[in-house]
């Protein structure tokens, strides 16, 4: 069996570290995996892993990405590839459009995998129309049913994304010099509870949730430390200046701080007391609230989409209407004062969905 994973890059993100995980697992069963892709920082553990990889511009939204569709057809036809699955919706279209070059017999199987809450439209519309639809939560199966009514029922399989306990779980401790260059950098954390919201800093996130809440607690005699942990957004960089302002304005200069991207949050947050998750939107998932909850870190989360999934099976105590700024900052007093921590619970284990994904491929293979 061969599989194809079409991905726009590889610079990091769920997606992406989702990509290289299958593409690993194929290897090791001795499956052939290809993975075409923009490029990016993890091309390298693709080839380590023993899968192959071909740079291709799939997530290039221009009029000559088009040129790209017989590319991806002969590479299809020459790599004899059985399962093309897509992982975007740029990529999705380009394979769409490739597969419908080959003929019908020699065909393989197309598998989308809907990864976020897109926008409802035409474009979006690709994601559903995959042989075979992989819904990373029940919260995006019943978004795609809701929102595509010519979406096939039959055709959706739910498979939760999982995370490695091994490099997960409540044993995890930073190394002792992370540790001391930590305290150094950040040394009016030390003492304190400090609660932590992970995200590139845009409105979705909900910063200006998270500024209320850190008020809140001060005001009410909890002497909080606020951690912003993400980058800016290149493209909308006054965001993070008018969230500056509004922590100023608060007397919050000294109380919240940011740390720009990071790429050792696991370790950020064992620092934490209390890890936060605001969108104001439904996520698809909520990895990183369930990398929290699994180092054995309470989360405080708005209770919908995946995120609710997560905290459901995790931490249910943990969750808050959407919205409920007084009620997420009630929540932290509470476990902070009597230093609730999540169950030691492995419920979205990376084998396991590891397994599943790739069982689901054997079963397409062998119909």
């Amino acid at each position: 069996m061969n599989v194809m994973q079409l991905i726009p890059e590889l610079n990091g993100g769920g997606v992406e570290r989702g990509t290289v995980e299958i593409a690993n697992a194929l290897v090791q069963r001795r499956y052939g995996s290809v993975v075409v892709s923009g490029g990016g920082e993890m091309v390298s553990e693709i080839r380590d892993g023993g899968s192959v990889h071909f740079p291709l511009t799939v997530g290039r939204k221009a009029l000559s990405s088009l040129w790209l569709i017989p590319k991806i057809q002969r590479l299809i036809t020459e790599q004899q590839i059985d399962i093309v699955h897509a992982r975007s919706r740029l990529p999705a279209w380009l394979t769409h459009l490739a597969l419908r070059r080959i003929p019908v017999p020699a065909r393989p199987t197309f598998i989308t995998t809907v990864h976020g809450l897109y926008s409802v439209n035409a474009y979006s519309a690709i994601m559903t129309r995959g042989d075979c639809v992989i819904a990373v939560s029940q919260s995006a199966k019943e978004y795609v049913l809701k929102n595509y009514p010519k979406a096939d029922e039959e055709k959706i399989r739910v498979i939760h994304r999982g995370i490695d306990t091994n490099s997960y779980n409540p044993s995890v401790r930073p190394p002792k010099q992370w540790l001391d260059a930590w305290q150094a950098t950040y040394p009016q954390l030390m003492g304190k509870p400090v609660i932590t919201l992970p995200g590139r800093l845009t409105r979705l996130k909900g910063h200006a949730d998270f500024i209320r809440i850190v008020s809140t607690l001060r005001r009410s005699g909890l002497d909080v430390m606020g951690l912003i942990v993400g980058g800016e957004d290149r493209r909308r960089k006054g965001y993070a200046q008018e969230l500056r302002c509004r922590i100023r304005e608060q007397g919050l200069d000294k109380a919240i701080v940011f740390t720009g991207h990071r790429k050792d949050l696991k370790y950020v947050m064992t620092q934490s007391d209390v890890v936060l998750s605001l969108s104001n939107k439904p996520e698809s998932f909520g990895r990183t609230t369930l990398e929290a909850l699994s180092l054995g870190v309470p989360v405080v989360a708005y209770s919908h989409g995946g995120v609710a999934e997560i905290m459901d099976r995790m931490f249910k105590r943990g969750q808050v209407a959407s919205g409920d700024v007084d009620g997420a900052a009630r929540k932290i007093a509470d476990i902070l004062r009597h230093s609730e921590r999540p169950d030691d619970n492995n419920a979205f284990q990376l084998a396991s969905a590891l397994e599943r994904e790739i069982s689901l491929y054997e079963e397409i293979r062998h119909q």
